[in-house]
């Protein structure tokens, strides 16, 4: 077994020495037990070295972060911190979720249990967020992370539904609210009082969120826009999230026009209007300019993207 360069297995006589050298520094801090590190190292090998991403802490190894692949190969991050007292008491845990689980802990458990428990809690919730980002039309300003449990989906016609999805249960009726033109969202609005109750019929048929959303509202719920950007098939913006620009004698040559810019990352490739693009990067603070060109980042991917200052 090798060891990670921060970590050694004679933490415990360091931690001696170095209390010995305290003199009047204060009084002593609690010493673990050198069985602590030996039996923490074992837990560590059945978990795997490759995964742990850090070990910190007064002791170097009391604040340890794992990596954690989920059933999907997604990949996250998890702090776990032992207590003075580890494994009598179980451990606390940190992640970039909304939620976390109360662990079932007793003397025997190990590092390797927290783990399985943090992603078998999780999983329907990756996976329904997931489902979502890549099935619906999210039009979130930041890029959608797993720490966000809202969405807001578009409809068309400038109309967006609101999701709240529960954590807990991540494949129950969401809470939503409707945003939006009234005339165009009476209808919805109308077949979601309707239909809400069908919505766990609808899970025993095993549909995915997207098809009992859909199935809730009676509407056929419009795909993410084409990342491309033809002439016969023109994309949305994704600031403004309208195909043309109004047509406004204020916007000059580009009163009315479609979306004429496209990020250069071909993962993102979101269109953009490129006066909608310009307004955007000018409210952002790291944005430079150099002559007459503005350079900032995608709002989507973050990835560099610039836009001239002026439509001459």
């Amino acid at each position: 077994m090798v060891l990670p360069a921060n970590l050694s297995r004679d933490v415990g006589a360091h931690s001696c020495s170095a209390q010995d050298g305290q003199g009047e520094a204060g009084p002593p801090r609690p010493r673990r037990p050198p069985a602590f590190y030996s039996s923490v190292f074992a837990q560590i090998e059945e978990v795997g070295w490759g995964q742990l991403v850090s070990a910190t802490g007064d002791d170097g190894v009391s604040c340890l972060t794992f990596r954690v692949v989920d059933e999907q190969r997604r990949q996250h991050s998890l702090e776990i911190t032992l207590p003075m007292n580890y494994p009598a008491c179980p451990p606390s845990i940190a992640a970039d979720v909304p939620y976390l689980p109360k662990l079932q802990w007793s003397k025997s458990s190990r590092l390797k249990d927290v783990l399985c428990q943090f992603q078998e809690v999780l999983q329907d919730y990756w996976s329904t967020m997931d489902g979502i980002d890549k099935a619906l039309w999210v039009v979130d300003t930041t890029k959608p992370t797993y720490a966000m449990s809202h969405r807001r989906i578009a409809l068309g016609d400038d109309c967006y539904i609101l999701l709240h999805v529960d954590t807990h249960k991540p494949n129950s009726l969401p809470e939503c609210r409707f945003l939006g033109t009234d005339g165009k969202l009476e209808r919805l609005i109308k077949n979601w009082r309707k239909n809400r109750k069908r919505w766990y019929i609808i899970r025993s048929a095993h549909r995915k969120f997207h098809e009992n959303l859909a199935t809730v509202l009676d509407f056929a719920l419009p795909q993410p826009p084409s990342v491309s950007i033809k002439d016969d098939q023109q994309a949305d913006c994704g600031i403004c999230y309208a195909t043309h620009l109004p047509v406004d004698d204020e916007l000059g040559t580009q009163s009315g026009c479609a979306a004429d810019y496209k990020c250069e990352n071909p993962s993102c490739s979101r269109a953009f209007h490129s006066v909608c693009l310009r307004d955007w990067l000018r409210t952002i603070t790291t944005t430079r300019q150099s002559f007459d060109v503005l350079f900032g980042n995608c709002p989507y991917c973050s990835e560099p993207v610039a836009v001239k200052g002026t439509d001459s």
